[in-house]
């Protein structure tokens, strides 16, 4: 009996190491998981444009958007937008837009390296060329030029713009470009030709682009990089021919045999022949 209790103590104690040891394995796997969900810049300024606040799954809060000039649509929420989890599709089903330029303003109170992040989502055209616009920081820098975001990646999917600038000595820097700030840049999105200039969310970090969590792959762009990647694998693994002259075969000079050198005795003892036999027909 003390023998069956024994054995069921240990079989007891080796389940409980056993799920202590999947409770610390979980628990690292947490830790690891914060610790990349929070391993962006110091994100100081968001705003989920013609929507409510939002906090995203990286931690970042997004304001509820304080604009007055344009028009709030919440219309992409009768889509499912493509890259991007369920939670943060809000970003990019609500948009402000308006019939000419307009923009935000964004605080900038120290020296430092920056990224701004601007999230787009087409949710009403269906093919391209019928919104495109640019996008501009500080009234004077183009950062974005002819914006199509249906030609970039279709209808109901998400897509990021990422704008790395610098501020040193109350002086922006962009694109190799410099100009005069005073605690604050706009970014504008310009009126074009097609359509009106629109935004989902942005948001402004300290940090650089490698700080910036990135979007899932395009739809269907994973797979196109494996066909790829194979058929350059087929192409290296097939034996190389080696290539033959177009063109009929050239005869090698030098490949001559020595017929026309055996003959030459022979020629010269004919012509001479024919003129001894005609001296001899004279006498």
């Amino acid at each position: 009996m003390k023998t069956g209790v024994r054995v069921m103590l240990a079989h007891l104690q080796r389940q409980l190491r056993c799920k202590e040891s999947r409770w610390l394995l979980l628990s690292v796997l947490f830790c690891l998981n914060l610790s990349v969900t929070h391993a962006i810049g110091d994100v100081f300024w968001a705003v989920n444009c013609g929507g409510e606040a939002h906090t995203d799954v990286h931690g970042i809060r997004y304001q509820k958007d304080p604009a007055q000039v344009g028009i709030a649509s919440d219309y992409g929420k009768t889509l499912m937008i493509d890259r991007v989890v369920p939670q943060d599709q809000i970003l990019y089903q609500t948009e402000r837009y308006h019939m000419s330029t307009f923009g935000y303003e964004i605080p900038i109170k120290e020296d430092g390296d920056y990224v701004l992040v601007l999230k787009f989502c087409e949710v009403w055209f269906t093919s391209p060329n019928k919104k495109v616009f640019d996008v501009t920081l500080n009234g004077e820098h183009t950062v974005v030029e002819n914006l199509d975001i249906y030609n970039k990646v279709g209808r109901g999917v998400a897509h990021d713009e990422i704008i790395p600038f610098s501020v040193r000595n109350g002086k922006l820097k962009v694109n190799g470009e410099t100009s005069k700030i005073n605690g604050k840049v706009s970014v504008e999105f310009i009126k074009g030709e097609y359509d009106n200039p629109k935004i989902n969310a942005m948001y402004a970090m300290k940090g650089t682009v490698e700080d910036v969590p990135s979007l899932a792959p395009l739809p269907g762009a994973h797979r196109e990089q494996e066909e790829e990647e194979e058929e350059e694998e087929i192409n290296e693994s097939k034996p190389t021919k080696s290539r033959r002259p177009s063109g009929p075969k050239v005869v090698d000079p030098y490949s001559e045999d020595d017929t026309s050198t055996i003959l030459l005795p022979v020629f010269v003892a004919v012509g001479a022949f024919f003129p001894l036999l005609f001296c001899l027909c004279k006498l």
